[in-house]
């Protein structure tokens, strides 16, 4: 199991030096007007040189990832910072930089949690006035890290499902994905493990699994652990029964307004380490897919690397609710 990082002395102190943007080569023409537009933001500050870039597949990002910049932005929704982290933590690098994020992706649930706005340019703005702080990880024993949330079951069948709609509904596939999955879901025998004692084993059908470091996942459609922190050293557990359709639909709705671990069908702890085993299951890893998971364990990372908040995302103060971008 990969050794858990020293947590960066890095709290509380602003970003300097250049600054690296690397967009998805991907992106379309609103993506491209939107990112100038948070470009000429930071660019306004006159404190650091920017250089933008874009990459297209992992051997583009670890080119752009040799440049050696301290300070990288990445301009893209929870995809893009899934990788961007990803190939970082393979390159040992994750404690040496600090992570900046302008959202452009079609769900930015992280940045939800973390209540960056979903404005690019306000985004930019924000990353300006933030601080530095270490943030946890996940890491599984394939070696994958995960930024927001993993979630195995109904909740990776919606993603699956969202995926064939995204480029024609954007944010609304989401929804749709969790309607399509909730109908046909009959749940998985799963045994759930954190650290090491039992939350539910194989012989209940297990309808979802999620490891919460983030608190949104659907485009903002659902919240795994409302109380989930990324900084508090823990992966929040949620692992929900199966039932009828109408108690499914029922969970979904508690879901999207985050009372559902009051349900007596869910069960909710903290905990270091999670291992899932059990008939073959789809997972979501920051909203990328993995089919046929047998076996799986996470552990957390604590503090493993540096990411630029605003100033009340960690203290329980909210800002108001930001308009759509």
């Amino acid at each position: 199991m990969p050794t858990p990082p020293t947590p960066p002395a890095s709290e509380g102190r602003r970003h300097s030096g250049g600054i690296q943007v690397i967009s998805n080569s991907q992106a379309g023409t609103n993506e491209d007007a939107q990112l100038r537009a948070a470009v000429a933001e930071l660019a306004v500050s006159g404190t650091d040189a920017v250089e933008v870039v874009s990459a297209g597949n992992a051997a583009d990002l670890d080119k752009l990832l040799e440049r050696g910049y301290s300070t990288v932005i990445v301009a893209g929704g929870d995809g893009s910072l899934h990788a961007v982290v990803n190939a970082l933590y393979r390159r040992s690098e994750l404690a040496e930089r600090t992570i900046g994020l302008i959202p452009l992706g079609t769900g930015n649930d992280f940045a939800r949690g973390m209540d960056i706005p979903l404005a690019p340019q306000r985004a930019a703005a924000t990353f300006l006035n933030g601080l530095s702080r270490p943030m946890d990880l996940f890491v599984d024993d394939a070696g994958e890290v995960t930024v927001n949330a993993v979630h195995l079951g109904v909740g990776a069948d919606s993603t699956l499902q969202a995926a064939r709609w995204k480029q024609a509904l954007g944010p609304m596939s989401f929804p749709v994905g969790g309607l399509i999955a909730g109908w046909a879901a009959q749940g998985y025998r799963l045994r759930v493990e954190a650290d090491g004692d039992v939350v539910i084993g194989a012989h209940h059908k297990t309808l979802l699994v999620g490891l919460a470091n983030g608190r949104f996942v659907g485009g903002g459609a659902g919240t795994l652990d409302p109380d989930a922190r990324p900084d508090d050293g823990d992966i929040s557990l949620v692992v929900s029964r199966s039932r009828g359709f109408w108690r499914r639909t029922a969970h979904a709705i508690r879901v999207h307004r985050g009372t559902h671990p009051l349900e007596i069908d869910v069960h909710r702890r903290r905990a270091r380490t999670v291992s899932v085993f059990g008939e073959p299951v789809t997972a979501s890893n920051d909203g990328e897919i993995h089919r046929e998971i047998t076996a799986r364990t996470w552990t957390v990372l604590p503090g493993a690397w540096n990411f630029v908040a605003v100033a009340q995302a960690l203290t329980g103060e909210r800002e108001p609710d930001q308009p759509p971008a």
